[in-house]
């Protein structure tokens, strides 16, 4: 029993749970802006999306389970640690990857899997290849977020050339970038050990901190391109998410007010997180209940 519950854990950690189950909702946030209502292709797109997202996570970690193993935060990850042998992760992520695809075509959008493949392609293979390359990988990285909503857009039958599909999927690049840099510069030294380039080594800390609040500003700017192109339509909710963009901004703004040696990324990495999360919460609200 006791082997079985280890075994469940450790799969589990291959797939990040957490970031897959966002990127589920993100492209179910893409569906209902293009689709109002609830529509039966919801399921298989989110399920479709989750077992994607979850298959890239774990080809990442075979992919990087040398890298993994020499890092503090990473070395006791799944295949680091000796839980799962670098074969069976392997195997497990190209299941997932079939699954997670097959379940997309059941959207009955042609362009759903594609979107989803293109994804992981993205992900997988030149973005983890280029963090070998350049500590700035996350900027063509972003793009994988950006894609996530364009697969639920594209299977609720949306255009892809939809200037609203244009505009969130904007949002969602401009996001991704600075939730990675927070997330990263926590451990810009253990990267540097790893013999990954990283931003610590090319900015000071005062430098990154300042970079990082212009992405965010960025971010919370592109938020307000939303209801300029007619994608949110309750004046209430465009208020809200007015509201919510000042909010990051002005918490933004902690980045720049203590001294460098007593700044932590971790709080307003959070709070960018949070801020995504209550944005889509709004989007998804606008369009699940149809006037």
């Amino acid at each position: 029993m006791k082997r079985g519950r280890s075994d469940l854990s450790a799969h589990a950690g291959l797939c990040r749970m957490r970031i897959a189950l966002f990127s589920s909702f993100s492209a179910a946030t893409g569906f209902v802006l293009a689709r109002p209502g609830f529509s039966p292709e919801m399921l298989p797109l989110a399920l479709g999306v989750f077992l994607l997202a979850c298959g890239a996570s774990a080809l990442n970690q075979y992919q990087e389970r040398g890298i993994d193993a020499v890092m503090p935060r990473t070395r006791t990850r799944p295949v680091p640690s000796g839980k799962i042998s670098p074969r069976n992760a392997l195997r497990f992520s190209l299941v997932l990857i079939a699954s997670g695809s097959l379940t997309l075509i059941f959207t009955g959008s042609v362009l759903s899997p594609s979107l989803g493949l293109t994804g992981v392609i993205w992900y997988n293979g030149l973005y983890t290849a280029m963090k070998k390359k350049t500590a700035f990988a996350v900027v063509p990285g972003a793009i994988v977020g950006a894609i996530t909503p364009a697969i639920g857009w594209v299977a609720g039958y949306g255009s892809f050339s939809d200037p609203r599909l244009i505009s969130l999927c904007f949002f969602f690049f401009m996001w991704q970038v600075p939730h990675f840099w927070l997330l990263l510069l926590n451990y810009g030294e253990e990267y540097e050990r790893a013999g990954l380039p990283s931003l610590t080594g090319i900015f000071s800390r005062t430098q990154l901190l300042r970079i990082i609040f212009i992405w965010i500003f960025a971010a919370a700017v592109s938020c307000l391109f939303l209801p300029v192109t007619g994608i949110v339509r309750t004046p209430a909710l465009r208020y809200l998410l007015v509201g919510s963009s000042l909010w990051l901004v002005w918490n933004g703004l902690t980045l720049l007010r203590f001294k460098a040696a007593e700044r932590s990324f971790s709080s307003a990495f959070g709070r960018i997180n949070g801020y995504m999360f209550f944005a889509m919460v709004l989007l998804s609200a606008d369009r699940l209940f149809p006037r």
